[in-house]
Order: C-alpha cells, then sequence, then structure tokens
C-alpha cells in the first residue's frame, strides 16, 4: 500500500500565489505631482486632479442681509379712538368688521360732563338774549334823554360778555360735537375712514380721558387693512447701508408661498441702546387682507458693499492668521496665493484682495493641494 505525505497548507498558499503573479503584469507607476515653490502641477490621470473642483470667481457688488420684523396698522390710516369725556357707554354702533366712514358714530357715552357743557350753552343763549333786549332798551331811554351814557356803556360791556360767552360754549358743544339739545349723550366718532378692527368697548363700561394711555388698548382701533407697515429691526453695522427708497422681500412663516415686496419708506435716527438696533419702517400693499397685523416676517435685502471678490469659504485655506487660495492656471497647474478676506456670511467668503474677477480658484479640495504643499506658509 502506497503512502502519501501531508503537504502543509502554507506551501499550498505559496504555489497558489506564484501562480496568479505569473499570469498578471505589474501596475504602471503613478505620476507623481510636482511642486515648484508655490505652484503645484497635476500630471494628467492624476488622483489628485479628479477630485478638484474649480469655478470662477466673481466680483461682489451688493450683498444681502436678512432682517427681522413685524407687520403693523399703518398710522397713517390709522385712529384709536378713545373717550374724550368721563362717562358710561351706553350704546355701541360698530363692531369689528365694520366698514365706517370718517365722522361715523362707533358708540353713545352718557356723560354728566356733557349735560353740564350743554347746559351751559343754552344758559349762554338765555343771557345773551337778555342783554340784547336789555341794550335796546337802554339805547332808547338814552336818546330820550332818561338814562345816562354810563347805563348805555354797562349795557353794552354787558352784551358783550354775553356773546362771548356764547361763543365759547358753542365753540366747546362743536368741539365734542354735540347740538343744543340737553340730553346729556356723547357720540363716540371716527376721525378716518376704514375697518374697524379692534374694539374693547363694551355696554355699560365706564370711561375716562385718562385711560388712553401709551400701550394701553383702545376703546376702538379703525384702520385699513389693505395697506400696512413693517418694522424692521436692522443692525448697528448696516446703519449707512439701509435707505429709503430701496425694496426689502419679505416672508411670513405662517404664508411661506405668498411673495411679500415692501418698499423702505423711514429709516430712524436712533439706536436702540438695549439692542443696538435701529428701526426702518416699509410699506406693504396687502389688497387681499391675507396679512395680519402683529404678524412676525422676517426679510431679505440687497445692500451695496464696496467691490470685492466672492467665493465659498471652502475655497480658501487659513494658515495662521493668513487666507490663502489656490488659483487654477490651467493644464493641471495651481499656484496659492496669499488673499485678503473677510466673512460675507452665508457659507461664503469675502476677498478683498490677492484675487482679480474672472479668475479660476479652487473651490473644492484646496486642504488636498494644502496638503500636497505642506504646512509652510
Amino acid at each position: 500500500m502506497r503512502r502519501f505525505l501531508p503537504i502543509p497548507f502554507s506551501a499550498l498558499l505559496v504555489a497558489a500565489l506564484a501562480g496568479c503573479g505569473a499570469h498578471e503584469r505589474p501596475a504602471p507607476p503613478v505620476a507623481e505631482p510636482v511642486i515648484d515653490g508655490e505652484q503645484i502641477r497635476l500630471p494628467a490621470g492624476s488622483p489628485q486632479g479628479a477630485v478638484l473642483v474649480s469655478a470662477e470667481a466673481k466680483l461682489q457688488q451688493a450683498e444681502t442681509v436678512r432682517l427681522q420684523g413685524r407687520l403693523v396698522w399703518d398710522e397713517t390710516r390709522t385712529a384709536r379712538v378713545d373717550a374724550p369725556v368721563a362717562g358710561r357707554i351706553v350704546r355701541l354702533l360698530a363692531a369689528p368688521g365694520d366698514a365706517v366712514k370718517a365722522g361715523q358714530a362707533l358708540a353713545e357715552i352718557a356723560s354728566p360732563e356733557i349735560g353740564q357743557a350743554q347746559a351751559d350753552a343754552r344758559r349762554a343763549d338765555v343771557d345773551y338774549e337778555a342783554a340784547t333786549k336789555n341794550l335796546a332798551r337802554i339805547r332808547e331811554l338814552n336818546e330820550a334823554g332818561i338814562t345816562p351814557a354810563r347805563e348805555l356803556q354797562a349795557a353794552e360791556a354787558e352784551l358783550a360778555r354775553a356773546a362771548a360767552e356764547r361763543q365759547r360754549t358753542r365753540a366747546r358743544n362743536a368741539a365734542y360735537g354735540v347740538g343744543a339739545r340737553i340730553d346729556q349723550v356723547f357720540a363716540l366718532r371716527t376721525p378716518v375712514s376704514g375697518v374697524v378692527v379692534e374694539r374693547t368697548a363694551a355696554p355699560g363700561l365706564e370711561v375716562r380721558p385718562d385711560q388712553a394711555q401709551p400701550g394701553q388698548p383702545a376703546l376702538f382701533v379703525v384702520s385699513d387693512p389693505t395697506r400696512l407697515w413693517v418694522r424692521l429691526d436692522v443692525p448697528e453695522s448696516l446703519v449707512g447701508a439701509v435707505r429709503p427708497g430701496q425694496t426689502v422681500a419679505l416672508k411670513a412663516a405662517a404664508l411661506p408661498d405668498r411673495p411679500i415686496q415692501a418698499r423702505i419708506a423711514h429709516v430712524s435716527d436712533f439706536i436702540d441702546p438695549a439692542t443696538r438696533t435701529l428701526k426702518a419702517r416699509a410699506e406693504v400693499d396687502n389688497a387681499d387682507r391675507a396679512l395680519k397685523a402683529e404678524m412676525f416676517v422676517s426679510g431679505e435685502l440687497s445692500v451695496p458693499v464696496r467691490e470685492a471678490v466672492l467665493v465659498p469659504a471652502g475655497a480658501l485655506v487659513l494658515l495662521g492668521e493668513r487666507y490663502y487660495a489656490f488659483v487654477d492656471q490651467g493644464e493641471g497647474r495651481y499656484l496659492r496665493r496669499e488673499v485678503q478676506a473677510e466673512e460675507a456670511g452665508l457659507g461664503s467668503m469675502r476677498v478683498l484682495a490677492g484675487l482679480a474677477p474672472g479668475e479660476r480658484v479652487v473651490v473644492g479640495g484646496a486642504l488636498l493641494l494644502q496638503q500636497l504643499l505642506g504646512s509652510k506658509p
């Protein structure tokens, strides 16, 4: 019987690898990048060149800034109506949503103050009539030589006083908008045409003139909802860039699909010391009344900046305190160049010196080129 000696597994593995290698050709050598000072030259087919992305440097003459704000009523078309007299509301004549005309009554207030003014006006009319008749009588007696001249002068003075008092009481009643009838009723009227957008008035509510304080709700607010203002918070750094006449694109979170265009009408002359912002006011057309007062909005505004080249943040390499960019010179040649740059926001850098508009710069893979050059500045 013939015996077979066992062959070690390692010997079989070596034989198998030797057999495979006999049929494979050695891979051609990969060309190495050539470094000459600040320049890198990548040969054709270089794996490093396959991952690089270059783009043209763009000239930036304006930048887009984001602002926050809220919609408010147009104050030139808005009236906050409060009671100018003390009293009690006895009748409501307008409800929220009602369209009203200038001079239309919104509510009636029973007011002893108005009753006193009406009574004073009636008394002044009576006194004037009496003084007129008395002067006529005294004048006849004086012409007949019965009464002295001093009595005529006194009657004339009394008539002048009565006329002045009648004029005063009538002017006061005209200011209140009440007539000669003594009814103690004051009609609270709107000075502007529009829509009743807010109402806190209620039947039986006691009202006083001193209740009309800043920050306190008015009895009625009448405005034009088809025209709104937006108050924008402008950072102190943009004081010189935001000016009246500029157009701002707004967006409300509640209405993401509705474009809103507004024009800046006014920029305040002072900065809020707490927030270090100033207020800008823009006008918004709201013909469809989809926008609501007190709605928060965000805005984008294009502001002029000094001419510079704008590149993606990934196009620059920061070494110490210096920025560098790699300029694509074509045919696999890349030149590292020091630049002066600052952040421009939204993932971009503003290059102030070192790059010219139109030059192609590496925007993807700049760190790879820097590794090839080494970390030397």
